[in-house]
């Protein structure tokens, strides 16, 4: 008897101090927090109204982050001591329910001691909170007042999303956008920097009236998995094109064009996506629209035909447009960390296609970024960009529509003369016109792809530029289809 209420002494004694941590880390957050607001001396407050706003707002994040981690790891204490201890958990709701008289005549025990946890029940409560990685940042986006998405006329307001962080070479970009904008309020310039870079943001603000700059509010340290540490750049990036997206969507806007800070775009760009938007409403197989041509090198494309646009199964970027009922369906499910891989999947893309220019109508200069200069990187900057102004809005561009572009396209291409490379390289074709080059494998296409100089690897089993399994380029004075045989089932991840 004297050992079973021993026992139970031992029991009640760590049950209450357990709640007794929990109960600390609640009030010193709130009086930690409730100091740093009231009495701080140093906090900065910007001159800038907004600033401060979205200051304040960053802070208040912050402590109900902070409440909420505190309020996970009280209930992960008393889930706990319900898995280990459902008898003296249970036992207690009783003397709580207990009348005054009735707890006068129970036994007392006082806590004469604090009784620490082994290493394992730690873990085993720690493993009860959620991970930092489960904790998303949702963050609520400032109050706007209702947005015209129209003009007078009917056309959409289409906005152009500039990404920047910290280069100050943003001017750049900024430049041509505007240089090059036929009208401000079809096409409003909305520069979202992340980083929270001062010199970054004087040269963004030196462009005002002619933008307008919002900044991510949640600078916070990000979770990153320890095998992942040297890409905390691309979870940063992710995290950024969520809420900048939220924020211009919110705004009412159908359509959003975004270009990264390290774009310079082309006289006719605005003309291209104006002339192109509608197409995406017309046909549900289209989910973007992008300005870039993977294998863009001038050796490549045909540049007496500015005009030519190509539908393409993979996902280009680099200065593309997206509605908001596509942004309604990502949004929910947007990943942590490198986003243009995960859009390009299978599950993301359901055989969504893109369309994309013969020529290219943006061009990267950045040469330092979180890919720290990568092939990649070094390949962007051969792309030509396309120097003619063509009316796009003024053209029929119904053969893009999937069923004018299949009919055409698949006919045409499985007409063709086959060739090999060695042919096409030594000029031993006898006829003029176009060629294709028929490949059968993973290991076929790639040797095929280097020797020409394409670029040569696949994302979710897709080449750059294809559609169908065809990719589309110019060889000389001919155009040259790259495609699989008859037969084809497909594209196939393992490719990757």
């Amino acid at each position: 008897m004297k050992m079973e209420y021993i026992c139970g002494l031992w029991i009640i004694m760590r049950y209450h101090k357990i709640l007794i941590i929990a109960g600390f880390l609640i009030i010193w957050t709130f009086v930690f927090y409730y100091f740093m607001l009231r009495n701080s001396i140093d906090f900065p407050l910007p001159e800038n109204d907004y600033r401060r706003k979205m200051m304040f707002k960053k802070i208040e994040n912050q402590v109900k982050q902070e409440l909420k981690k505190s309020e996970k790891l009280t209930n992960a204490v008393l889930r706990y001591l319900k898995l280990n201890y459902p008898s003296e958990v249970s036992s207690n709701k009783r003397r709580e329910s207990q009348t005054p008289q009735q707890k006068d005549q129970a036994p007392q025990l006082q806590l004469v001691g604090v009784v620490p946890l082994t290493d394992k029940e730690q873990q085993t409560v720690m493993g009860l909170v959620e991970p930092p990685e489960q904790e998303q940042n949702h963050l609520e986006l400032p109050h706007v007042d209702a947005t015209i998405s129209h003009l007078k006329d009917g056309q959409p307001i289409i906005p152009i999303l500039v990404l920047a962080c910290n280069r100050v070479s943003i001017a750049k970009c900024l430049d041509n956008l505007i240089q090059y904008r036929p009208n401000a309020e079809q096409f409003p310039i909305i520069v979202s920097q992340d980083c929270g870079d001062e010199a970054t943001r004087n040269v963004i603000l030196s462009y005002e009236p002619q933008l307008t700059l919002v900044e991510q509010p949640d600078q916070s340290d990000i979770f990153v998995p320890p095998k992942e540490k040297k890409f905390k750049g691309y979870y940063k990036i992710s995290r950024h094109y969520s809420w900048a997206l939220n924020y211009t969507f919110s705004q009412g806007y159908e359509y959003v064009v975004i270009v990264e800070d390290d774009l310079n775009v082309a006289p006719d760009f605005y003309e291209y996506f104006l002339g192109t938007h509608h197409l995406l409403k017309q046909d549900p197989s289209l989910w973007c629209i992008s300005a870039w041509n993977d294998n863009g090198k001038a050796k490549f494309i045909d540049a007496s035909h500015p005009e030519l646009l190509h539908r393409t199964d993979f996902f280009p970027g680099l200065g593309w447009m997206l509605t908001k009922s596509l942004w309604q369906e990502l949004s929910v499910k947007w990943p942590k960390s490198f986003w243009d891989d995960w859009i390009r999947h299978p599950e993301q893309r359901k055989n969504r296609v893109c369309i994309r220019p013969e020529i290219s109508r943006t061009r990267t200069f950045g040469k330092i970024g979180v890919s720290n200069g990568l092939f990649f990187d070094k390949y962007l900057r051969y792309i030509k960009l396309s120097e003619e102004f063509v009316p796009f809005t003024q053209l029929n561009l119904s053969y893009l529509l999937k069923d004018n572009y299949d009919n055409t396209f698949l006919k045409k291409v499985y007409t063709l003369p086959i060739v090999t490379y060695d042919e096409l390289r030594r000029r031993l074709i006898s006829k003029d016109g176009p060629v294709r080059i028929q490949y059968i494998n993973r290991e076929q296409y790639k040797r095929i792809t280097k020797m020409l100089g394409l670029m040569d690897d696949f994302k979710s089993g897709v080449p750059r530029t294809a559609y169908h399994g065809i990719v589309s380029f110019f060889y000389e004075t001919r155009r040259v289809y790259l495609a699989p045989n008859l037969n084809w089932k497909g594209y196939d991840l393992s490719w990757s």
